[in-house]
């Protein structure tokens, strides 16, 4: 009896190790095929419409758009950097919070140097659509990605392409940024959706002053402008930077000028005896724009800081509280991993380089 009893646990035990085996071997087998699809090439649509196969690792990026500088910075890849549009003069901030791009070639992306691209072995090309470069680098055999953005909605796709395709931590980075800059933009809306259009201020936003520049229609500045409860002055022309007349800055007669940080000074435009006469220069209500590691006025990461900035210009008896200083200094933190000091926050508030 008692042998029986042995025979069938024996026989029990040996059932049971097999199940396990097998268990395992299957866990083991789901295991190495999610490995094998995550090592895979995927291909994405661009902001172009156009399909591209980028690989699965990414550990060298050639960067050939300005402004998507800060965005990688922002999730995660800013040390993965290896061609920049910029050097440290161009741009203090963005070297500070990148100390990596030291290293990176200068590229002009006006006259780009491909062997010298190609050099530096780039998995990947990001580069502003329609670009002269794109069927160069492409036929080079690099994965090329064109993007883009001209308003909120879709500098949100933007991140979340890019956040796509570096995979890992960047997709949640790119989607707390994305949070963050929607919960910003529900706040201002809250308060600036009820005030009347003719309540709202006229702005026009320059971006040269020799000659006058202006930023219309199509654009993010457009679009932070009538977030922040304010009239573009320059709506009815189309695209960034667009020349224009004293006339006719004097014609729309703007309540606000915001001053974009190429032009240095608000001297420009106040001492200019052309403009003498306009509502902003008599009143006191010419700004400068604040610069930072990108330009706050456009397309960079630092877009969700500029709309804040715009809102408490635009509309300061409405946005009293918001302290631009502080949320400057956490902003930094939390998305350029980059401490600022209280003077580096003002300088940058200011237009202002490092010391």
């Amino acid at each position: 009896m008692l042998k029986k009893i042995i025979c069938s646990i024996s026989v029990l035990i040996l059932i049971i190790s097999l199940a396990a085996c097998k268990s395992t071997t299957a866990t083991n087998a789901t295991i190495n095929a999610s490995k094998t699809d995550t090592q895979k090439p995927k291909t994405i649509t661009d902001s172009a419409g156009k399909q591209v196969e980028i690989p699965a690792k990414i550990d060298n990026i050639a960067e050939l758009w300005g402004a998507h500088l800060e965005v990688l910075q922002t999730l995660g890849a800013g040390n993965k950097i290896v061609t920049t549009t910029f050097t440290p003069q161009s741009r203090p901030w963005l070297f500070k919070v990148i100390p990596t791009l030291d290293k990176a070639v200068y590229s002009v992306i006006a006259n780009l140097n491909i062997e010298e691209l190609v050099s530096k072995k780039p998995d990947i090309v990001f580069i502003p659509t329609a670009d002269k470069n794109v069927d160069k680098l492409s036929k080079m055999g690099l994965p090329v990605v064109q993007l883009s953005f001209t308003d909120f909605e879709s500098m949100k796709k933007c991140f979340t392409l890019t956040g796509e395709i570096l995979g890992g931590d960047a997709i949640e980075k790119a989607k707390t940024y994305n949070t963050y800059l929607d919960s910003k933009l529900n706040m201002i809306k809250n308060i600036t959706s009820k005030i009347p259009e003719n309540q709202r201020p006229k702005v026009l936003h320059l971006s040269n002053a020799e000659p006058f520049a202006a930023d219309g229609s199509n654009t993010i500045i457009n679009d932070w402008i009538n977030v922040a409860g304010g009239i573009n002055a320059a709506k009815d022309v189309k695209g960034n930077r667009q020349t224009v007349s004293p006339e006719q800055i004097l014609q729309w007669n703007p309540d606000i000028i915001i001053v974009s940080e190429n032009i240095k000074s608000i001297d420009k435009i106040i001492q200019d005896p052309k403009l003498k006469d306009v509502s902003a220069v008599k009143n006191g209500k010419v700004f400068l724009n604040p610069d930072g590691a990108f330009l706050w006025n456009r397309y960079g990461t630092e877009e969700a800081l500029q709309v804040q900035w715009a809102a408490k210009t635009i509309q300061p008896d409405k946005f009293k509280n918001l302290d631009m200083l502080s949320e400057t200094k956490n902003f930094y933190k939390k998305f350029l991993n980059y401490n600022l000091t209280d003077d580096n926050a003002q300088r940058i508030l200011k237009a202002m380089p490092p010391k």
